[in-house]
C-alpha cells in the first residue's frame, strides 16, 4: 500500500458539538488555526487527499480540504455514519479517519497505522491504555457490511469492528497526541501544554 495513491484521509467534523455549546468543534479556533487545520496538517502530504466529513459550513470548510462531504444520512446519526460515509465515497481501496478535536496527533499518524494493518481490514490507534476508535484505516470494501449493520440499527465504532480482521497500533510512546477537546478548559488547557512545549524545545 502507497499511502498517497491508495489512502482517502477524512477528518469527522460532522457532530454537533453539544459540549462546546452547539459550536461547529473544526472551527473552533486553536492556537491561531481552525482546529480541523491542524489535523489537516497530520494527513496533507501522506495521503492521496484530505477530505471533511461535515453536516453545516460546508463553505468554510471547503477552503480546508480537497473535498467536503455530508452524512449520507442526516439527523446527525454519530461518527460511524461519518465513516460509513468516507467508505461508500471515497476513490481508494483505503480510508484513514480521524476525528476534527485532536490537533496534536502524531505527526508519522499514517506511516505507523499503515505499518500496522499488515494483512488485515482495520487498523486503530492504542494510546498503551485506551483504544481510539476514530483513528483507524479502513478498507474502502468494509462499506456494504457497513450499509447493513447501520441498517440494523449498531452505532457503536467498537462492536462494528469486532466483526471483522483489526489490529490495535501501538501508540504508547505519544499517549498525549490523543487528546481531544471537547470543553472550552479542554482547548486552553493542550493550547498552553503545546505552547510550553514549543518554547522549552
Amino acid at each position: 500500500m502507497n499511502p498517497r495513491h491508495d489512502v482517502t484521509g477524512l477528518i469527522l467534523a460532522g457532530g454537533q458539538g453539544r459540549r462546546m455549546g452547539g459550536r461547529d468543534k473544526g472551527l473552533e479556533p486553536f492556537a491561531g488555526r481552525p482546529l480541523v487545520a491542524h489535523v489537516r496538517a497530520r494527513l496533507e502530504g501522506r495521503v492521496a487527499s484530505v477530505w471533511i466529513n461535515a453536516n453545516r459550513h460546508h463553505e468554510t470548510y471547503r477552503g480546508l480540504a480537497d473535498r467536503v462531504v455530508a452524512d449520507i444520512e442526516g439527523d446527525y446519526q454519530g461518527p460511524l455514519m461519518g465513516i460509513y460515509t468516507g467508505l461508500r465515497t471515497a476513490e481508494t481501496p483505503w480510508l484513514l479517519v480521524v476525528p476534527c478535536d485532536t490537533p496534536a496527533l502524531p505527526m508519522d499518524l499514517v506511516e505507523r497505522l499503515v505499518a500496522g494493518i499488515g494483512e488485515g481490514d482495520i487498523a486503530v490507534a492504542h494510546d498503551g491504555e485506551r483504544l481510539h476508535p476514530v483513528v483507524a484505516l479502513l478498507r474502502v470494501s468494509l462499506a456494504d457490511d457497513l450499509e447493513a449493520a447501520l441498517a440494523g440499527g449498531e452505532r457503536k465504532i467498537d462492536r462494528w469492528y469486532a466483526r471483522h480482521d483489526w489490529y490495535r497500533v501501538d501508540f504508547s510512546d505519544c499517549p498525549e497526541s490523543f487528546t481531544n477537546l471537547n470543553t472550552e478548559d479542554d482547548k486552553q488547557r493542550l493550547e498552553a501544554r503545546l505552547s510550553e512545549e514549543a518554547r522549552t524545545g
